[in-house]
Formats: structure tokens, sequence, C-alpha cells
């Protein structure tokens, strides 16, 4: 998973807030208040693997096939 925040340093938010909140509410569902931030770590995470497999494969540069679930 993406790494912890260092010693209460928060990570940037790269996540929409109001549009992921409107997707959940459209499914009928609550959003928590931690909810985006657990979110953005997987964002973050997902952002680290996809850098991770394209450097694997010799290239800096990161496309749609380096996001594999």
């Amino acid at each position: 998973m993406a790494k912890k925040k260092a010693a209460g340093k928060k990570l940037e938010s790269l996540v929409v807030g109001s549009k992921a909140k409107a997707v959940l509410k459209k499914a009928k569902c609550n959003v928590a208040g931690d909810a985006f931030d657990g979110l953005n770590n997987i964002v973050y995470w997902y952002l680290e693997q996809a850098a991770n497999r394209a450097k694997a494969n010799g290239r800096k540069t990161v496309r749609a096939h380096d996001f594999v679930v």
C-alpha cells in the first residue's frame, strides 16, 4: 500500500472530493470523514506502482497499461 504519512505530514490531495462524493451519493452511500484520505493513499500507491512498472520496462513515460490491477 501507500507509504504512511511521515510524522504528521499529510500527503497532498490528488482526489477531487466533491466529484468522488457525488459518485458515492449516486450509489446511495454515505461518506465518512476519512474516506477520501484512504482513497488518496490508494491513488498515491497506484501512481508509485505505475512508475515502477514503467521504469522496470526501461521507460520514463507512464502509459495506461502501467496501471494494472
